[in-house]
């Protein structure tokens, strides 16, 4: 038996350098879903020689939800919104990053850097930003007839919308409404958003944040919520789909690209977070998946017609119109709490 324990073990060692050089070039990537062009992440592979075992999420809520299950591990790159930026990293759930290994850090535009969420990109750095408005079929609904999230709450609507599967987004329309922040943490405000979204429940056909234009290419639905890069590809496969931003204002939001606290490889984490860096490699993932990027130097590499279409790159009065999500604190316990009173009917 001893002999035999032995063996084992000098097989195990002599094995291990294997082991530890495969887990060197394998990176595990989970981000959202539509956010890497087809064949991208093999060229990375092809390039480097480093394995990408790439996973969707649909949600900040999951994929958070997830981390904290394996207690940050399981990831080397993960892609959270501005908001789930900052709880993640006072909750110690995100590691520093080693700016020295990003040599196309100078691309990112600096009017979207260093905010509040995150101060000096300690813990993240820009990879997609973009809007939420409302998704519509203009060939089954007049687009004069809907300019506001107000809209959506007309009774003829019942079972028929689009809804976004995430808290603050949903909590945004009803905010508005009502003349507040989207990002408010005043009890009484939240409460008031949740009692007008429960008149808007019975509308819902379908929650879905994995591919917000599919329910419109299929015809399930012809109005709801969608982000513009969603629109933008809906609109590939039928001309009718379109994006409206409504007069109390769109949401907008930043992911970004940042390494869990318990990653394992953090030395290929830096290599693929650099290579999505690249002025090139930024403006084709643009191009292709309809967002906008933060990448100052990529958007002169950009084709002129798609630089300049509004649904992409949402003119300056309608930034200004709408608000970027931020950090609520501990108020998002109250908006979650909220949220599943909404989607279990209560």
């Amino acid at each position: 038996m001893k002999t035999l324990t032995k063996r084992l073990i000098a097989t195990l060692l002599v094995a291990l350098p294997g082991l530890v050089s495969a887990q060197d070039d394998v990176v595990y990537f989970y981000n959202w879903s539509e956010y890497i062009p087809d064949g991208l992440l093999q060229e990375f592979e092809k390039e480097t020689g480093i394995k990408v075992i790439y996973t969707t999420y649909d949600s900040n809520e999951a994929m958070y939800a997830k981390l904290k299950l394996t207690g940050s591990e399981g990831y080397d790159i993960v892609v959270p919104s501005t908001y789930y930026i900052a709880k993640m990293a006072e909750e110690k759930m995100l590691q520093p990053l080693d700016k020295s290994k990003l040599s196309n850090l100078g691309h990112l535009d600096p009017a979207l850097m260093d905010k509040e969420y995150d101060p000096g990109n300690t813990y993240s750095l820009p990879y997609i930003w973009g809007a939420t408005g409302i998704g519509i079929n203009t060939d089954e609904v007049d687009p004069d007839s809907i300019t506001s999230w107000a809209d959506l709450w007309d009774s003829q609507w019942r079972g028929e919308l689009m809804l976004m599967n995430d808290t603050r987004e949903v909590f945004h329309m009803a905010l508005r409404i009502n003349g507040h922040s989207s990002n408010s943490t005043d009890p009484k405000e939240i409460e008031q958003a949740y009692e007008l979204l429960k008149k808007l429940m019975p509308n819902a056909l379908t929650f879905n944040s994995d591919n917000p234009g599919a329910p419109f290419i299929s015809g399930d639905t012809v109005l709801g919520m969608i982000w513009n890069g969603s629109a933008f590809e809906a609109q590939k496969e039928d001309p009718a789909i379109s994006m409206i931003y409504p007069k109390e204002g769109a949401i907008f939001w930043m992911d970004n690209l940042a390494i869990p606290a318990g990653a394992k490889n953090t030395e290929a984490a830096h290599k693929l977070i650099d290579f999505l860096l690249r002025p090139e490699i930024a403006a084709k993932v643009c191009e292709e998946i309809g967002y906008p990027t933060p990448n100052k130097t990529a958007k002169g590499l950009l084709d002129e017609d798609f630089a300049n279409n509004p649904m992409v790159f949402p003119p300056a009065e309608i930034i200004e119109a709408g608000e970027f999500q931020s950090d609520v604190g501990e108020a998002i316990e109250l908006y979650d709490r909220y949220w599943q009173r909404l989607r279990t009917g209560r």
